[in-house]
């Protein structure tokens, strides 16, 4: 059998996109048929991102490859490109949106807002929008494209549109979402200097004066920083993704916030061209800042889906850091360390999107089987939902970034990046990048706190409301779809060289470095990023040892202890009166942390008093940068509209006032 024709990948991957359109509109002739729309489109879908992610693996390695679709405004067609770097990120979106297809078939239920067929459109709008994202190849695609992935996700986040804070927390999102959209096209704007050629191909060939590159990329980091939660526009992200059906957030962290880092790397790496080394410290800086942030306020949750939401801010965080040091490294002409960076965030970036949409999904079966978002009510589920606990315990592993999983290979790499950048020429940078280090270490750090409160909370101890034992684990297509994911973070964690060989080919292609291409990856058991000699890991030989140990323990235990299974109460701590209520509550567990970083909240306590028959003590955290920033533009704006709106009067004498003066303004203007 002969090698499959050059142009199949790209063709292919088309008609994956037309496909997705097609269930879409099959949903909305079914618009109220639940059974077709729940076991027959969205278990089709996941077949399509299954293809559409084995083209991009295929397409991968090869040469870039091109398409012209003659749709839009005359002569004005859309111009789509294949490369590495877009295979890569279309390949991350078939990985996670199979998984989260699946699932959905069987979350999604009756009288839930929007009519199930209007869902599917909405839903298959937004995957067949992420992929021509990730295809388009001119400003002109990429902005259409974009936007109907804001509108389409919008609707998405609004499912549920009856209840009035979901309403407002997609208005935010859609807002926040054209603000970032209007910076990404005048960074466009800057990129074609001035030509009128908005193909890519065109910003390639340019060569901008620092000012104008330096203009260009402090708006591409804007723009597509306010779609991937930077700091400070990461208002939306928790008010979105608690408000979303659960598949919906699992696809947006997973998945969409991955649009603005690949949209990242192809204008900072692709048509910049030679970068300046202060953008690398600038986004090391909001990149940290960011993952900081997204850690300290996850620690302080007490809502499993806010929780979830400020994790993905510290993830996207850490992802940016990674792509400041390559910006640097490159910057200085230290192309395998830039590789090696860039390296780690792509990595990151599919690990995030396995792990977290494994965590967004087990939140919505918990969600389902106990109608509670709220950690304080939680608690005993690993009895009861034992495929969702099981499941989700991988992915906070991945999430804590321990050994063996995904998480933790690309952190490390991470890592491994600081630990050379002794070797950079600039005196003061090999000063001020070990601070970020050891940032990187303590957000590594407070991630895995988080992740064993998440986890402890909710499947842990005992139930803590009566309801809770009528919980029910997942469905059949829900746990396929679980499994999905989690069989990704555990392949993820024990392979990691074969995961860099598939990365190989965009660094080679971005940076002119690649680890596997020089020989420095290593060989598929052994890990090592610069030099066996320097750094090594072998994952499945940890998870060999780890194996060896627990099977050690417990041979000896059974063999020379007692060599039975005793069954007792637990140890009562000598008060047997024991209730749910005196477990770790999720503000006690997250109290030392909020006492340390206490300058970060705005927090509101709700005191009890002595003569409460029950007294309760509550602790809201809140952002302050909603107070500092958002709300006093959102005051002067409206004064502004207020001023504005003074001259809208109503009255034709005045309509006609305006003109005369205009006239009058103008001949002032031509006499001169």
């Amino acid at each position: 059998m002969g090698p499959l024709p050059e142009l199949l990948a790209i063709d292919g991957i088309m008609i994956v996109v037309a496909a997705w359109f097609a269930i879409g509109l099959v949903g909305i002739a079914a618009l109220h048929d639940f059974r077709l729309v729940g076991r027959v489109l969205f278990p089709l879908s996941a077949v399509l991102s299954i293809a559409i992610s084995g083209l991009a693996l295929y397409a991968l390695p090869g040469a870039p490859q091109t398409a012209v679709l003659a749709i839009g405004l005359p002569d004005l067609p859309f111009h789509l490109r294949l490369d590495a770097l877009s295979a890569f990120f279309l390949a991350l979106l078939g990985l996670a949106s199979a998984g989260i297809s699946v699932f959905a078939g069987g979350y999604f239920r009756q009288g839930e807002g929007t009519p199930p067929g209007l869902l599917c459109l909405h839903y298959h709008l937004f995957l067949a929008a992420m992929a021509m994202v990730m295809l388009a190849d001119d400003a002109y695609a990429f902005m259409v494209t974009w936007e109907v992935m804001a509108l389409s996700s919008y609707f998405l986040v609004t499912t549920n549109h009856r209840i009035a804070e979901i309403r407002r927390a997609g208005f935010l999102y859609i807002l926040v979402a054209h603000v970032g959209a209007i910076a990404i096209l005048l960074c466009f704007g800057v990129l074609q200097a001035n030509t009128g050629d908005y193909t890519f191909a065109n910003m390639r060939a340019q060569s901008l004066s620092p000012f104008w590159a330096s203009c260009a990329f402090l708006l591409a980091l804007f723009g597509f920083g306010a779609k991937a939660g930077l700091l400070p526009l990461h208002v939306w992200l928790p008010e979105a993704h608690p408000a979303a059906p659960s598949p919906v957030s699992a696809l947006m962290s997973g998945v969409m916030l991955k649009t603005a880092i690949y949209g990242l790397v192809r204008v900072n790496f692709d048509l910049l061209g030679s970068p300046l080394w202060w953008w690398g410290v600038v986004a090391l800086v909001v990149g940290l800042a960011t993952a900081l942030f997204g850690v300290v306020f996850a620690a302080a949750q007490v809502d499993m889906k806010r929780l979830l939401a400020y994790s993905s801010i510290e993830n996207i965080g850490l992802i940016v850091v990674g792509l400041g040091l390559a910006i640097v490294f490159a910057a200085y002409r230290m192309h395998s360390l830039a590789a090696l960076a860039l390296v780690a965030s792509l990595y990151h970036c599919v690990n995030h999107a396995l792990f977290k949409s494994l965590l967004f999904l087990g939140t919505g079966s918990v969600l389902h089987a106990t109608q509670e978002r709220n950690l304080g009510k939680l608690g005993g589920l690993m009895r009861y939902m034992p495929w969702v606990a099981w499941t989700s315990l991988v992915g906070v592993i991945a999430s804590a970034g321990l050994p063996p999983s995904n998480g933790f290979v690309s952190e490390w790499l991470l890592l491994q990046g600081f630990l050379f950048t002794g070797e950079l020429p600039n005196p003061y940078l090999r000063m001020l990048v070990p601070v970020f280090a050891a940032g990187v270490v303590l957000v590594a750090a407070l991630a895995g706190y988080v992740m064993v409160k998440f986890f402890g909370v909710i499947f842990l101890g005992r139930p803590r409301e009566e309801k809770l034992a009528s919980a029910h684990d997942a469905g059949g297509l829900e746990r396929l779809g679980l499994l999905w994911l989690t069989a990704g973070c555990v392949l993820l964690g024990l392979f990691p060289v074969a995961v860099i060989e598939v990365i190989d080919p965009i660094t080679y292609a971005l940076v002119g470095r690649g680890l596997a291409q020089s020989g420095r990856a290593g060989d598929w058991l052994l890990l090592a990023p610069v030099s066996a000699e320097r750094a090594s890991y072998s994952p499945l030989l940890f998870l060999v040892v780890i194996a060896t140990v627990v099977l050690l323990a417990f041979v000896l235990v059974r063999r020379f202890y007692h060599g039975r299974v005793r069954r007792a109460a637990p140890w009562d701590c000598g008060f047997p009166m024991q209730t749910a209520r005196m477990q770790d509550t999720a503000e006690g567990f997250g109290q030392p942390i909020r006492q340390i970083f206490e300058p970060f909240y705005l927090m509101k306590r709700e005191l009890p008093s002595p003569f409460d028959a029950a007294p309760r003590y509550k602790v809201t955290v809140e952002d302050p940068l909603w107070g500092w920033v958002y709300l006093r533009i959102a005051a002067v704006t409206e004064a502004l509209s207020r001023w504005v709106g003074m001259l809208q009067r109503g009255r034709i004498s005045i309509y006609l006032l305006y003109s005369f003066l205009t006239l009058v303004t103008l001949l002032l203007f031509t006499q001169a």
